[in-house]
């Protein structure tokens, strides 16, 4: 039924080279991926902004007992050297004392003052994990500023932007990149389980920052549905047309002459997903969450299966229908849930992540 359903959308091929030769081992899926991340640069998204020369941290504040002493809580500054210039951004880290070399997510945050309701710490870090938050506000505006601060300041070219310049999506992945930069030179954390997180529009960047930086070995997407874990082609709700007039500045400008035209792009977002291959991706929908389009979503987890199996791994187990609600996937290495309710972040949603997390933990 869902392979079925797959092959009726007429996705562009994940396992076929540009030139038409077929990819049929994992060696040559290293160069099938360097074409897709191509593709999606070219494409969607924008360059990728160049790596710093380094990075460096400040501490501008420390509490070893917050939380009734359970948690180390830490407020940085994070300073990327591009060479001219340098890029700072917060960045608040949160360590439970009494877990030894406990897994890390990256949270990328809506606003600067967490944790709050979308962010349970206390309940995070009693599952043994510890989180690595910035605000995407503080990299580059969720805004219409014709990228003239922040990190969009830094990179911008003279004259307008050209077809493939950096979009703000892939400048917040960069950012999470950078932030994994500065973990790796700590060594009170689980290195080999490093997670990237988002919602929504934050769920994209960290399929985005999972797909070009293979030091995450994990990546959970919130709700991410149009330009991020979505099927693009056939959609429900929001497809190229709405998000690129209300959201231009977070795609390449080349994207938006896909609106309306969707079946004639030369990737969809099952490519996102592959381009993970072979670590761990999981998403979340909500079954209320029409403009994400939830079928589309899980559609998108099962076309991109097919890599997965080739690397040789477990990838989507799942029943051969649609995703209904209470649905938890968990057992390979792509998971997907689906609950109750409209589009949100919620406790359960964190619950099913950290569940998928502690389950397939590297080197346990």
């Amino acid at each position: 039924m869902l392979q079925e359903m797959v092959d009726s959308l007429q996705l562009p091929k994940l396992l076929k080279f540009n030139d038409g030769s077929l990819v049929t081992s994992a060696e040559d899926w290293q160069k099938r991926r360097k074409e897709i991340l191509d593709i999606l640069c070219e494409e969607e998204y924008g360059l990728r902004p160049p790596k710093p020369f380094k990075v460096t941290a400040m501490l501008n504040s420390i509490n070893e007992i917050a939380y009734a002493g359970k948690i180390i809580e830490q407020h940085l500054i994070l300073s990327a050297d591009m060479g001219n210039k340098i890029f700072s951004f917060p960045v608040n880290i949160f360590v439970p004392k009494f877990v030894k070399k406990p897994m890390m997510i990256v949270y990328i945050a809506f606003r600067p003052d967490l944790p709050d309701r979308y962010l349970p710490i206390e309940e995070i870090t009693d599952e043994g994990f510890a989180i690595a938050i910035f605000c995407y506000n503080d990299v580059a505006a969720d805004r219409e500023d014709h990228f003239i601060g922040g990190l969009a300041g830094l990179l911008k070219k003279k004259g307008d932007r050209t077809s493939n310049d950096t979009g703000k999506l892939m400048m917040w992945a960069w950012a999470a990149s950078r932030v994994v930069d500065y973990l790796e030179t700590r060594n009170d954390i689980d290195q080999k389980n490093i997670a990237v997180m988002g919602h929504s529009r934050l769920g994209k960047t960290a399929l985005i920052a999972a797909a070009y930086d293979e030091r995450f070995a994990f990546s959970f997407s919130n709700d991410s549905g149009c330009s991020g874990d979505a099927i693009t082609r056939e959609k429900e709700g929001e497809r190229v047309e709405q998000i690129t007039n209300s959201f231009p500045f977070w795609f390449c400008p080349k994207y938006r002459k896909y609106a309306r035209h969707e079946d004639i792009m030369p990737f969809d977002q099952h490519f996102l997903l592959a381009a993970i291959a072979p670590r761990f991706v999981s998403g979340g929908a909500a079954v209320e969450d029409i403009w994400a389009d939830p079928n589309k979503q899980y559609l998108s987890y099962v076309a991109a299966d097919e890599v997965y199996k080739l690397l040789g791994k477990e990838g989507f187990v799942h029943p051969d229908r649609l995703p209904q609600v209470g649905d938890i996937f968990n057992d390979g290495t792509i998971g997907f849930h689906m609950r109750y309710g409209k589009h949100f972040h919620s406790r359960y949603d964190w619950q099913r992540y950290m569940e998928f997390m502690k389950k397939h933990r590297i080197g346990k």
